[in-house]
């Protein structure tokens, strides 16, 4: 959970791994990518909270399957990119559009990341980033459309963010990812400290998001395709191609099959 004077950002756990984020104070509250809706109203009635909108980061069922329901108890708009397989996009956002949320004063940028899914998009505001299935705690999502080249692209957008920016990415995947991470760069302490905390936030039956994107550029290793030792270990793997993009594309396609 995330708090400050005029909002909190608490996850609801969901399906098997997933987390619906939500925006909330005491009387309203604004859910991202609600994968199904039990939670979301469970979370709502238990503290007597009213649905003020959804976003929605991309479609894959496991972000929208909540949607439809929820809108039947409470007809709120829906923010997203539109798609022709998400049909509960009222709103279309695209890149360079804002959205503001006056109850939280909060006002979000929006870029779209492709490389996941063509549709998916980011929620941006200082401090903080909604970024779905793209960025992922020590990971990254898998290139299902589009090419390595637009994910890469996508990612290095988000290593942009201010060092502070805290990362609400929508499942929890750390552990796993960080068992890859080591694969890649066993000598990187700042990997090793993560791997302690991470097993101690998960033994202690504790979510390890949001993260920070400092810890992501220093333990992620899809954004550290430079690192000499990241290099090393995909070249003896067969890697030919030492470019940023190529270990990148290596690295995406080893973790493919882990």
């Amino acid at each position: 959970m995330t708090s400050n004077p005029i909002f909190q950002i608490t996850a609801i756990p969901a399906l098997q791994d997933n987390y619906i984020w939500a925006i909330h104070n005491d009387h309203r509250a604004v859910v991202v990518d609600p994968g199904e809706a039990e939670p979301v109203l469970a979370f709502l009635t238990s503290r007597s909270l009213k649905l003020e909108s959804i976003l929605c980061t991309h479609r894959h069922a496991d972000h929208i399957g909540g949607i439809a329901e929820l809108r039947e108890v409470y007809n709120v708009p829906v923010y997203g990119r539109r798609h022709p397989n998400n049909p509960h996009i009222t709103n279309d956002l695209r890149e360079g559009d804002r959205l503001g949320l006056e109850a939280f004063g909060i006002e979000f940028d929006i870029i779209e990341i492709p490389g996941h899914v063509d549709d998916h998009i980011a929620f941006i505001a200082p401090g903080i980033l909604f970024c779905g299935d793209v960025l992922f705690g020590a990971g990254c999502g898998r290139n299902f459309e589009g090419t390595p080249e637009q994910l890469f692209h996508s990612l290095q957008r988000l290593a942009q963010l201010p060092d502070s920016t805290l990362v609400y990415c929508a499942h929890e995947y750390t552990a796993a990812n960080l068992r890859f991470a080591l694969a890649c760069e066993a000598d990187n302490p700042a990997l090793k400290q993560r791997i302690t905390t991470t097993g101690q936030l998960r033994a202690a039956n504790q979510i390890t998001l949001p993260s920070t994107i400092a810890l992501e550029k220093a333990t992620n290793p899809f954004l550290r395709c430079t690192q000499p030792e990241i290099i090393r270990t995909l070249q003896h793997r067969g890697l030919t191609d030492a470019s940023e993009l190529g270990a990148f594309t290596a690295m995406r396609a080893w973790k493919n099959h882990f």
